[in-house]
């Protein structure tokens, strides 16, 4: 998967794996006695609150804590509410915890049912943002930023990951059903399935468009697909959807086709666990359901500092515990072993230029780190191109300093954008 060059005078070449011809089903996850709900926003005093500990709830019910906010989940099981609490996330995010304490005779609740025989995009954005894949769907309602293009990412953005290519070769039809409603409810005809070249075959039956993407990472992040597919190239500083593009993920689209086909909302995600040898497998687990017990399933033990990651080697981030939920966009758990996790130092740069040769989007990472380091972002963002940069960590995986580059700049990015935020609600 990883070559170098022997005299270090171009950047290592990282290869995505294809998934196996015959890939196994996932191992199936039994329902725990308890799943965790994340909604991306927290209540405040003045709020009137929807729901309350001691409240019963229906499979596939609408959850929102508060009259005052859009923010909502799609209860997974049915139970009882057991806890309502805020926990903080990475980078000042902030979530609504609902714990719902689960009753082995499941009840539906059929509200979605009869908004899924004539599904419009206001249902969907009501309804399905929280499917597995968690599509993005109020993009598609902004007038400031109209979509022309949307493209189905049947390859997965992080190295040893296989969630989405699986999606394509096991559930071709219910993308081509999630393809058929997003033209109809987006109005948008241009949609592009994005698959790499070994899977073109898997794709066809998807109900659009079929392009491939290159098999070296990091080809398969939005910045250079858009490039690639479609040759254009991402301004520094702004979004695909500033751009009309819309990227959503192969299963986010089967979830859509699945809900709209049966009248349910999917609560199963599909996981690619990577244990501590690198081994990967898959797994298909509830929404809340624990990160321990995808851990259990597969008999690894986690002992003390191992590191526990959401997503893969190149952009995961840490898991602080193994109660932590699986999401709507968790795409992958690893473990890395104590004993094999990378050293990270304050060792300072050495100019070899390592980072400079990796990047791919041509940012001078030597010089940029300097002023991430001393915190002066702004002058990082006038300077050195700050937000050309695309996030896949190819600097921190070849630092020889051992620093770590990328959590830098994304740190460096999220404080800059509180500094604008503070600006514009004060001006």
């Amino acid at each position: 998967m990883i070559k170098r060059s022997f005299i270090g005078l171009t950047k290592p070449m990282l290869k995505y794996e294809a998934l196996d011809l015959k890939t196994p089903e996932p191992t199936i996850i039994q329902e725990p006695k308890k799943v965790s709900l994340f909604l991306d926003k927290t209540y405040g005093f003045k709020d009137t609150i929807l729901l309350k500990i001691g409240d019963t709830v229906k499979t596939g019910q609408k959850l929102s804590v508060s009259e005052n906010s859009d923010a909502y989940v799609i209860s997974t099981v049915t139970g009882k509410i057991s806890s309502i609490e805020t926990l903080a996330g990475d980078y000042g995010k902030t979530f609504t915890s609902v714990s719902i304490e689960v009753d082995e005779n499941e009840e539906i609740d059929d509200q979605f049912k009869t908004l899924a025989a004539e599904p419009t995009l206001d249902s969907a954005i009501n309804f399905l943002s929280g499917v597995p894949g968690k599509p993005a769907f109020k993009i598609f309602s902004d007038p400031e930023k109209p979509i022309n293009t949307i493209i189905v990412n049947g390859v997965d953005r992080d190295l040893l990951v296989g969630t989405n290519q699986y999606v394509i070769k096991s559930d071709i039809d219910a993308v081509k059903n999630g393809v058929r409603i997003l033209k109809k409810i987006t109005g948008i005809d241009n949609i592009l399935i994005a698959v790499p070249q070994n899977m073109m075959q898997d794709a066809i039956g998807g109900g659009a468009q079929v392009v491939t993407v290159d098999s070296e990472y990091p080809a398969t992040l939005p910045a250079m697909m858009m490039q690639s597919i479609l040759g254009q190239i991402l301004p520094a500083g702004q979004s695909c959807e500033d751009m009309g593009v819309c990227f959503l993920s192969a299963e986010a689209v089967a979830s859509i086709g699945t809900a709209i086909e049966e009248g349910r909302i999917p609560s199963t995600k599909t996981v690619t666990f990577i244990n501590k040898d690198g081994v990967k497998s898959l797994a298909s687990a509830k929404i809340g359901t624990p990160v321990r017990n995808i851990i259990n399933a597969f008999g690894v033990t986690l002992n003390e500092k191992d590191r526990l990651i959401s997503g893969g080697p190149m952009t995961g981030a840490t898991l602080y515990s193994e109660n932590f939920p699986v999401l709507a966009d968790t795409d992958a758990i690893m473990i890395q072993d104590r004993d094999n996790i990378p050293f990270i130092s304050d060792y300072p740069c050495i100019n070899c230029g390592e980072c400079v040769r990796a990047c791919p989007a041509n940012v001078p990472v030597n010089m940029l780190v300097r002023f991430l380091e001393a915190g002066q972002y702004e002058e990082a963002a006038d300077q050195y191109d700050l937000y050309s940069c695309i996030e896949c960590g190819l600097c921190s995986y070849v630092c020889v300093s051992k620093m770590p580059v990328f959590h830098y700049i994304k740190l460096a990015k999220y404080e800059l954008g509180r500094t604008t935020s503070a600006e514009a609600t004060n001006a």
